[in-house]
Parts: C-alpha cells; sequence; structure tokens
C-alpha cells in the first residue's frame, strides 16, 4: 500500500460514522384487518305505555340513568283504576254471597232426590242455579284480576337491565297505548358494527380479539359476536358485530376505525427506527462485510410494538443499522458499535 493510500482509508477511518446494528427478528405477529364502523347499541329495549287515557304523575329517572329490571320508571295516575278495582271486588263479593246460597239450595236439593218432596223440575232449577252461580264467581275473579294488572300497568318498570338513552315521559302528559317513554342499552352492552370486505367474511369467527380506535382517542377491545351471513350489493362489504365491554363507556352513535385479529403469520422484523423513507419509497441500510453501508428497498408490511415488518428486500441474515440511516450514504464507512443482537 502506497502512504497516500494509507493516510487517506486513516482519514476515511477517521471520519466514519459509528452505527448500531440489528439482525433481522422473527415474530408471530397476527394477521389483522382493517374496519370501519358505528358504534351501537347491542340491543335495545323500550318501555311503554300499555294503558290509555291516563296522565303520568311522577317521572323517576332521567337520561343517563342506569337501571336495573323491574325498576320503577314514571308512575300513572291511579285513583279512576282503584275505584274501579273496588267496585269490581264488591261485584266479586257479591258473586260469592250468591254462590255460598245456590250452594246450599243445591245441596238440599241432592238430598231430596227421589222423596218426592221437590219436584224434579225444581231439584234441577235449584242444581242449575248453582252452576249459574259459580260462573258468575268466575267472571267476577276474573274482572277483578284484569283490574289488578290494570292497576299494575300504572308504574312503568324497566324491561332489563340497562341505561336509559331516551325519555319522552313528560310530567302531566296523558298517555296513549304503546307510547313509548323511554328507550334503554339492554345490560348497557355497545357493539362495534364494523364494514370489511367480502372477501375476509370467510376469515373472520366468532371469538376473534379486535382493537377500535374510539372517538375520544382511546383504544377499546373487543369481541367478534357475529358475521353478518350476507353481503351488502351496494357496497361489497360484510358486517362484523363487534361486542365491546360494558365498562368501555363507548359513546353511542360514533364513526370509529379499528383492526380485527385474524390468525398469526410469521414476519421478519426490524425497528421502525432503522426505516428511511425517501420520496415515497422505503429503505433500510444493511452493513456488508467492508463495514460499509448499503442502501436496500425494502416493501413494508404491518406495524407492533415499535417494530415494522419487511416484506421482500432483505434476506434473512441482513444486518441492518438500527437508527440514524438518514445521515448515511449508499457506500459510506462505518464503524459498528458493539455486538449485533
Amino acid at each position: 500500500m502506497f502512504a497516500g493510500q494509507g493516510a487517506t482509508l486513516a482519514q476515511e477511518r477517521g471520519a466514519a460514522l459509528t452505527v448500531a446494528v440489528e439482525a433481522l427478528a422473527e415474530r408471530d405477529w397476527p394477521e389483522t384487518v382493517l374496519a370501519g364502523g358505528w358504534l351501537k347499541p347491542w340491543h335495545e329495549a323500550i318501555s311503554a305505555a300499555e294503558i290509555s287515557g291516563v296522565r303520568i304523575t311522577d317521572v323517576f329517572v332521567d337520561v343517563g340513568s342506569v337501571v336495573t329490571k323491574g325498576q320503577a320508571l314514571a308512575q300513572l295516575a291511579d285513583d279512576t283504576l282503584r275505584a274501579d278495582l273496588r267496585k269490581e271486588e264488591a261485584l266479586l263479593a257479591t258473586a260469592k254471597a250468591d254462590l255460598a246460597k245456590a250452594e246450599a239450595n243445591a245441596e238440599r236439593a241432592r238430598k231430596m232426590i227421589g222423596s218426592g218432596v221437590l219436584s224434579d223440575e225444581k231439584i234441577i232449577e235449584y242444581l242449575s242455579a248453582e252452576q249459574t252461580a259459580m260462573a258468575s264467581v268466575q267472571s267476577a275473579q276474573a274482572l277483578v284480576d284484569s283490574q289488578k294488572i290494570k292497576l299494575s300497568q300504572t308504574t312503568i318498570v324497566a324491561v332489563d337491565d340497562g341505561l336509559i338513552t331516551s325519555r319522552t315521559a313528560q310530567l302531566g302528559a296523558v298517555v296513549t297505548s304503546g307510547m313509548e317513554l323511554f328507550r334503554l342499552v339492554r345490560q348497557q352492552r355497545i357493539e362495534w358494527q364494523a364494514e370489511v370486505s367480502a372477501r375476509y367474511g370467510p376469515l373472520i369467527k366468532e371469538g376473534m380479539t379486535a382493537t377500535i380506535e374510539g372517538p375520544r382517542g382511546q383504544q377499546l377491545k373487543g369481541t367478534v359476536r357475529l358475521v353478518a351471513p350476507t353481503v351488502s350489493t351496494d357496497t361489497g362489504r360484510t358486517l362484523v358485530y363487534v361486542s365491546l365491554s360494558a365498562d368501555s363507556r363507548a359513546p353511542i352513535g360514533f364513526y370509529a376505525t379499528g383492526r380485527i385479529k385474524l390468525r398469526l403469520v410469521l414476519a421478519l422484523a426490524v425497528p421502525e427506527t432503522a426505516l428511511v423513507t425517501r420520496d415515497g419509497i422505503d429503505y433500510v441500510f444493511t452493513i456488508d462485510a467492508e463495514e460499509r453501508a448499503r442502501r436496500i428497498r425494502v416493501k413494508t408490511g404491518r406495524r407492533n410494538d415499535g417494530e415494522v415488518e419487511i416484506i421482500s428486500g432483505l434476506t434473512r441474515s441482513a444486518m441492518v443499522v438500527k437508527t440514524g440511516g438518514a445521515f448515511l450514504s449508499d457506500g459510506a464507512l462505518v464503524r459498528v458499535e458493539g455486538e449485533a443482537r
């Protein structure tokens, strides 16, 4: 080697950039499907009026209230129905008294059958009167039971545990039968109704997990509950119903994006810091046997926990520069720091 060449090489090595290198890592990463959809109630339940012509006297809950099944939500006026119930109970008492008299007459008539004291016609009359009185008691009892049902319907109750999302009940309003007064999210369960490309439909199964980007920036976890059996003819997409936990506090009515995790697939990964993007193209720098940096164009895939998947462009044995690639040029002399992992 000439003296001049040795000096030049020494100068080059003195100016070499020190870099840390790392081998490609093998990772079992889940294959994911990007999806978007609305946050909606799992199921809704309605508490409605079952009687007409009575006014609302009390409202016990409001929108946002958490209620339990059977809990009173509102009270309707019941004074008229209570008066009607007393009337029906009085008629029932009268019917029972008539039945007692008819039973006594019928019992005497049965004892006199064949004695000749009473005619057959009179005996039949007493026995028929007993049957009529029994029917009258049953009819009166049915009217009392019906009136009690109507009276119970003056208390509007929650049909399931849940969260009140709508209230149309107003104090003093007169209700009609079937009028919706409250709407609730059953068991406070919210789901993400996500749309995915139809080609992913057969790959998504019940029980798979999903990560949703919440409208407030939080990450929500969910589980696939159902995959719709049909595909939209307008969009060519399939609905996937993803259940969220009750404590997620996910806001209803928001559009959210997320990913559904499919199977685990082997990935060759490098740190995201090793990636250099120039003019929309991804590169990494590797170190050759002469300790020179070589810029390699790569195709990237999934990203997870600060790492990026390399789909093509590198061999498994390649050693990549972990950081500082933006300061390197192709063929630059470098000094390797420490041992490669």
